[in-house]
C-alpha cells in the first residue's frame, strides 16, 4: 500500500478511533437469503433436488421470495412423495437443475446463505453447480440448526429441529416439507435467534459467524496431542487421565481426521467431553483401510471404550437355535456352540430375533413349549395343536420321524434353500392383501424381510468361515496393490507393495508372519463384524483373488430368488425422516451456555446434577 499524502507531506500520522458499530457488518445491513431444498433422498451422490425455495430478507424485511419446482431426472420415490407431496407428475414439466441455479445464484447474490441443517442444503447445491460446470459463490453461510444449539438449553426446547423450533418462535407459516414453506419458517427462526443476540452484545456478521465457529479454548490447548500423529490410513485411541481408552476411531488420514478433533467442527457433546478428558493420543498405522477397520473393530470389542457406541458388546449378538433332541424347538441364544443345534444369525436385536421366530412359527408347525419332551411319557396337548399349529409330539400324535421332516425345512433354509420355509409366508402375504388386511400383511411382510436377511448373512458368514486361507489384493491407486492374507473369515496379515516392488516376495513375507488362528477347523475364527468387513472389501469392484485353499462358493439357490423382494421392503423401512444428515440436532447434554458480560459474550459451562 502506498504512503499516505500526509505522511509524504512529513505531516504527523492522525489516529481516529472507530465505533464498535464499525467494527464488523452490523447485522441490519446484512443480506441473508434462508433457502431449503426437497430431495429426492438424502445424499447428493445418488439423489437429487426436486424443490427449491428462498426468501432474501434485511433487517427483518422481507425482500423477495424464489420458488420452483426441479426435475430430478429420476422418479421420485413414494415415502419422499408421502412425505413431500411432491410426485413425479408434479416435476414432470419443471426444468432441470442446470437451467435453475443460474437463476437462484443470480438471486442470492452478495447475500449471506442461511440454512437449517446447512451441510445437507449447502451440500446438495455446492454437487450441483460441480455437474454443471458452475462455480460456488465465495458467500458466507450460517446454519440455524449450530446458532439454535448455541443459544438454546434443553429446558427450553427438546431439540433443535425446525418443526420443534418454529412454533417456539411462534412462526407465521408453519413447516410443511415444502420448501418456501420451510424457508420461510427458517427466516422466522432466524429472526427469533437473532433476538437472543442483542443481550449478548452480538451485533456483526463477524460475531454472528464466530459464535457459530467458536472453539473451546480447553480444547483448543489440546492440538498439541495431534502433533505427532502422522498421516495415512489406521487407528487412534483417545486415552483419559488413567491412560484408559476413551474412543477409539479410524480413518484414511489419521492426521487430518485427529486434529479435525479440535476444531469447530466438531459439535457432539460426548465428543466433546471426551476431548476435554483427553490426556494422549496414540495412534496405530495400518497397511490400508481393511487393517484398520478390522483393528479398530478388535479394540473396541475388547477395551470397550465409554465413548464408542458402536460394536461395544459384539458377545450381546443374538442367534436363533433349533436344539438338538428328538423334538427340536427354537430359541433365542447369545451364543453358538458347534454341535448344539442349527444356529440362525446373528440378529442385531431382540425384537429381530422375535420377528423371524414368529415367521418360523408361522410356516412350520414347530412345537413352542420350552421343555423337552420323553420319548415315554405322554402329556396333553395344547391350544397350539388344537388350532392347528402343532403336531403335538407331546401326546404321541407325531412320530420323531414325521417331526424331523417338518424341523428339516427350517435347517435347510439356514444351510441352503430357504423356499420351503419362506414360499407359505409370501402366500399369506397375498392372501391378506387381497383380503384387503394390508396392516397384517405388511407386518408378516417385514417378518418374512427380518428371516431372509438373517438367513442371507448366515449364509454369506458360513462362506468364507469355511475357506481355511485366501489371499486379495485391490488397486491402491499409485500403481501398487494392497494386500490381505484370511483365513477362516479373520484378517490375518496386511501389506502394501508399492508400485516397481514385487507382490509375490511382498506376499511371501505376509504368509510367513501370518497369524495362526485357533479352535476347530468347523468354526469360524473372527468376530461376525470382523467377516462381513473382509467380505465387503472383498466384494469390492477390483479386488483380486490371488490366492485360495478350499472353496469359495454361495449356497444354491440361497436367497438370490428374493433379492427384488428385500429391496422392495428396504425402500419402505426408511426413516420418516429421509433426508437426515446424520448429525444430531438434539440441544446439548452439558451446553456451553452464552452469557452476556463485560467484553462480550462468555462461554458458561452448565454444572451437571450430582
Amino acid at each position: 500500500m502506498p504512503p499516505s499524502p500526509a505522511l509524504l507531506r512529513g505531516e504527523p500520522a492522525r489516529f481516529e478511533q472507530v465505533t464498535i458499530d464499525e467494527l464488523g457488518t452490523p447485522l441490519a445491513d446484512v443480506t441473508f437469503v434462508v433457502v431449503d431444498l426437497e430431495t429426492t433422498g438424502g445424499s447428493p451422490k445418488d439423489n437429487a433436488i426436486t424443490e427449491i425455495g428462498a426468501v432474501k430478507v434485511r433487517g427483518g424485511v422481507v425482500l423477495g421470495e424464489f420458488q420452483t419446482l426441479v426435475d430430478p431426472g429420476q422418479e421420485i420415490p413414494p415415502y419422499i412423495s408421502v412425505l413431500t407431496g411432491i410426485t413425479s407428475t408434479m416435476v414432470a414439466a419443471a426444468p432441470r437443475i442446470g437451467a435453475v441455479l443460474p437463476t437462484f445464484l443470480e438471486f442470492a447474490r452478495g447475500a449471506v446463505l442461511v440454512a437449517h441443517n446447512a451441510p445437507f442444503d449447502l451440500g446438495f447445491l455446492k454437487a450441483a453447480c460441480a455437474e454443471n460446470g458452475l462455480a460456488w459463490p465465495p458467500a458466507a453461510s450460517v446454519d440455524t440448526a449450530v446458532l439454535a444449539r448455541r443459544l438454546l438449553t434443553r429446558d427450553e426446547v427438546p431439540n433443535c429441529k425446525l418443526a420443534t423450533l418454529a412454533p417456539y418462535f411462534s412462526a407465521t407459516t408453519s413447516p410443511t416439507h415444502r420448501a418456501l414453506d420451510d424457508a420461510r419458517a427458517t427466516v422466522d427462526v432466524l429472526h427469533g435467534l437473532f433476538e437472543r443476540l442483542g443481550p449478548l452484545g452480538i451485533t456483526s456478521l463477524e460475531e454472528l459467524t464466530g459464535l457459530t465457529r467458536q472453539v473451546d479454548p480447553e480444547r483448543r490447548r489440546k492440538r498439541h496431542l495431534a502433533d505427532a500423529v502422522p498421516h495415512g490410513p489406521g487407528v487412534y485411541l483417545f486415552r483419559g487421565p488413567k491412560d484408559e481408552p476413551l474412543y477409539v476411531g479410524t480413518s484414511n488420514d489419521l492426521r487430518t481426521r485427529v486434529r479435525s478433533y479440535f476444531t469447530s467442527g466438531e459439535q457432539r457433546s460426548r465428543i466433546t467431553e471426551m476431548v476435554a478428558l483427553t490426556q494422549r493420543i496414540d495412534a496405530i498405522p495400518c497397511a490400508h483401510d481393511l487393517e484398520a477397520a478390522v483393528r479398530e473393530l478388535r479394540l473396541i470389542a475388547e477395551h470397550k471404550p465409554r465413548y464408542n457406541r458402536r460394536s461395544r458388546f459384539p458377545e450381546r449378538a443374538l442367534w436363533v437355535r433349533l436344539t438338538e433332541e428328538p423334538f427340536p424347538r427354537l430359541s433365542v441364544v447369545r451364543r453358538v456352540r458347534p454341535g448344539a443345534g442349527v444356529f440362525l444369525g446373528p440378529f442385531p436385536d431382540r425384537r429381530a430375533a422375535d420377528a423371524a421366530v414368529v415367521a418360523v412359527h408361522e410356516s412350520l408347525p414347530l412345537r413352542q413349549c420350552t421343555g423337552r419332551l420323553s420319548l415315554r411319557v405322554l402329556g396333553t396337548e395344547c391350544a397350539l395343536a388344537g388350532m392347528g399349529r402343532c403336531g403335538a409330539p407331546c401326546t404321541g400324535a407325531q412320530s420323531v420321524d414325521e417331526y424331523a421332516s417338518i424341523a428339516a425345512v427350517f435347517r435347510a433354509a439356514v444351510a441352503s434353500d430357504p423356499r420351503g420355509l419362506v414360499t407359505p409366508l409370501l402366500e399369506r402375504v397375498d392372501r391378506l392383501a387381497a383380503e384387503e388386511r394390508y396392516e397384517d400383511a405388511a407386518v408378516l411382510r417385514d417378518r418374512v424381510a427380518v428371516l431372509l436377511r438373517a438367513v442371507r448373512r448366515r449364509q454369506r458368514l458360513e462362506s468364507l468361515a469355511a475357506v481355511p486361507e485366501l489371499v486379495l489384493a485391490r488397486p491402491d491407486g499409485a500403481g501398487g496393490w494392497q494386500l490381505s492374507v484370511v483365513r477362516r473369515g479373520r484378517l490375518v496379515a496386511a501389506g502394501c507393495a508399492p508400485q516397481g516392488t514385487s507382490v509375490r516376495a511382498t506376499l511371501a513375507g505376509l504368509m510367513a508372519t501370518a497369524e495362526t488362528p485357533t479352535g476347530p477347523d468347523e468354526e469360524a475364527a473372527a468376530s461376525v463384524d470382523e467377516t462381513e468387513l473382509v467380505l465387503r472389501w472383498m466384494e469390492k469392484p477390483g479386488t483380486r483373488l490371488v490366492e485360495l485353499a478350499g472353496t469359495l462358493a454361495s449356497p444354491a439357490p440361497g436367497i438370490g430368488a428374493y433379492r427384488a423382494f428385500l429391496a422392495r421392503v428396504e425402500v419402505g423401512r426408511v426413516h420418516r425422516d429421509p433426508f437426515t444428515d446424520g448429525r444430531s440436532l438434539g440441544t446439548r447434554a452439558r451446553p456451553d451456555r452464552v452469557t452476556a458480560g463485560a467484553g462480550g459474550p462468555r462461554r458458561t459451562p452448565i454444572a451437571s446434577p450430582a
